[in-house]
């Protein structure tokens, strides 16, 4: 009972240190974003706000899913998955040279002019920090180094706040868009640089990796009766996680995109304003299950089937819980907060960020369905139902945004949220637990 106890202050402790962190910065994101908001007019907002979600779109195809792929790794093989290390940094260089192949060609022919074109070269090394956050964040998970974890989640956070805070105030650059894209490129530099100190220790033999036991001879580098894996094993097992992240980018945030070009520049600033509140309440969700249970998750699955299940059960419901919650908590104050932090301009937003609200029980459970659908041999069909609710999403921005604008592309959002849940959990109920719910049966008959 003492060490069941111990256990549980333990992972209260570190949900509660990640889910601080990822407050912390989501906090200092969020108002980041607000002065962005005041300083620039909701048409200027707007175009950053595009060309921001455009690099956000392509940044996980740097990398394409190899941060999930160590955890799963790791989570099945134990110390013997650094055989995967190796082939991993050399995939990763190659998707990001066709990450930035992409991105070039984009600058270069995409219907926008020429001075959203310069923004999107200044924000290219964004996809350099985005590639390092979620190397070393894997990293950090596999040691269960959770204040260095929280830490590492302020960093890029704090350092954008801070120097904005000097150029919008200190250097009277308020209204100068490229200033601004200039400062976001500045810290991925800095995010990126510290980043690659921490993958290059890994690499030369620095992994403290918890939750499994250390035989003698273990430890980082090759046993002498495994295989090395290769780049193409690496991509066989990163393409669902890679696609799963571009998928997710796509019902998430491809709104503003189409707003900007289907509406104009103002309504992908006004829209912006609900997307950022409503990514900082997906906070919690995410430090609880993207965070401090997706290493778990992958042991469970493999070693502890009766905990996973468990976990799944009560999470599904305590998410249901505190996602009401939240949506009620929108509801009761987004009609004056958003003036108040935002301005008056955006007056519009408060619409977008009700409907968008309801969102938050949907995706706050889809979060705890949605983690056991990661594991084993579930991923490609995970990857395959957020296909079709990215592609579901597409289609009702282009069939609501026209008529309806702004409130036409959140409840497109709602909608696919919905979509979203009830696919994870039919999945999950009829493939992922079928044993489990079997034996469930058959006992209360």
């Amino acid at each position: 009972m003492l060490k069941k106890a111990s256990s549980i202050r333990k992972a209260i402790g570190a949900v509660s240190l990640l889910w601080f962190g990822s407050l912390a910065g989501s906090g200092l994101a969020f108002f980041t974003q607000v002065i962005l908001a005041r300083e620039l007019t909701p048409a200027g907002y707007g175009v950053f706000a595009a060309a921001l979600a455009t690099i956000t779109l392509l940044a996980p195809l740097a990398g394409f899913g190899v941060h999930s792929v160590w955890l799963k790794v790791f989570g099945a093989e134990g110390w013997l998955a650094t055989r995967w290390l190796a082939a991993s940094y050399w995939f990763v260089s190659l998707s990001t040279m066709m990450t930035l192949l992409l991105l070039s060609a984009w600058i270069v022919w995409g219907p926008h002019v020429d001075s959203v074109a310069r923004l999107l070269t200044w924000l290219i090394p964004v996809i350099f920090s985005y590639l390092a956050m979620e190397l070393v964040t894997s990293k950090l998970l596999l040691e269960e180094r959770f204040r260095s974890l929280a830490l590492w989640q302020l960093l890029p956070h704090f350092a954008r706040l801070a120097l904005i805070l000097i150029v919008v105030y200190a250097m009277d650059h308020s209204s100068d868009v490229e200033v601004i894209a200039i400062v976001y490129a500045l810290v991925a530099f800095v995010v990126f640089a510290i980043g690659f100190t921490s993958l290059k220790a890994m690499i030369s033999g620095r992994l403290a990796l918890k939750g499994h036991s250390q035989t003698a001879g273990s430890g980082l580098r090759y046993f002498s009766d495994s295989v090395p894996a290769t780049v193409s094993a690496v991509a066989a097992q990163a393409w669902p996680f890679g696609l799963a992240t571009i998928f997710h980018l796509i019902y998430f945030q491809s709104d503003i995109l189409l707003l900007k070009y289907l509406t104009g520049d103002e309504a992908a600033g006004i829209y912006n304003v609900g997307f950022t509140v409503m990514a900082a309440v997906y906070l919690l969700p995410s430090a609880v299950y993207q965070k401090f249970l997706l290493p778990k998750v992958h042991r469970w699955a493999n070693h502890d089937r009766k905990r996973f299940y468990e976990v799944y059960r009560k999470g599904n419901i305590a998410m249901l819980v505190i996602g009401v919650v939240a949506m009620l908590a929108i509801w009761a104050s987004a009609f004056w907060v958003v003036p108040l932090l935002f301005g008056v301009e955006y007056q519009q937003s408060v619409i977008v960020l009700n409907i968008l609200a309801i969102s938050a029980p949907l995706m706050f459970v889809a979060s705890s369905v949605g983690a056991t659908l990661v594991t084993q041999q579930h991923m490609t069909s995970k990857v395959k139902y957020m296909g079709v609710v990215a592609v579901l999403n597409i289609t009702l921005n282009f069939a609501l945004i026209p008529g309806l604008g702004i409130i036409g592309a959140a409840v497109a959002t709602v909608i696919s949220n919905l979509a979203l849940l009830v696919i994870y959990y039919v999945a999950a109920q009829y493939t992922v637990f079928r044993s489990e719910l079997k034996c469930i049966t058959e006992v209360a008959e």
